[in-house]
C-alpha cells in the first residue's frame, strides 16, 4: 500500500511507466469513500497515438507502483489496454486497467 501525506503534493507530478516511458502529468485523484480509487493523467505526446486521440487516462490506484519525486505506473497493465487500438483488434476490457478520458 502506498502512503501519501497529501494528495495535493502529487498533483502536477510527472508520471512514467515502469519501463521508463513518460506517460504524462497527474491532474486529479478520484476518491471513493475517502480512499483513492484512481488517478487522472493528462498524457504526453508519446502516448497520444496509442490511446486514440484522448487527452488523458484514468489509471486505477492498484496499478501505481510508487509515488515519490515522480509517479510510476505499472507498464504491463497500462499498455495492455491500448496497444492494439490502431490495428482494430481489441485489448483487455477497460474495467481491468486504465480508462480513456
Amino acid at each position: 500500500m502506498l502512503k501519501i501525506k497529501k494528495i495535493s503534493e502529487v498533483l502536477g507530478k510527472q508520471a512514467f511507466t515502469s519501463e521508463g516511458d513518460f506517460l504524462g502529468v497527474i491532474e486529479e485523484a478520484n476518491l471513493v469513500d475517502n480512499r483513492i480509487e484512481g488517478w487522472r493523467i493528462r498524457v504526453g505526446s508519446g502516448f497520444m497515438g496509442s490511446i486514440g486521440g484522448a487527452r488523458g487516462v484514468i489509471v486505477p490506484h492498484q496499478f501505481v507502483k510508487s509515488i515519490g519525486d515522480v509517479f510510476v505506473v505499472n507498464a504491463t497493465a497500462f499498455k495492455g489496454s491500448f496497444q492494439n487500438k490502431e490495428d482494430g483488434s481489441e485489448g483487455p476490457a477497460m474495467d481491468d486497467s486504465a480508462e480513456l478520458l
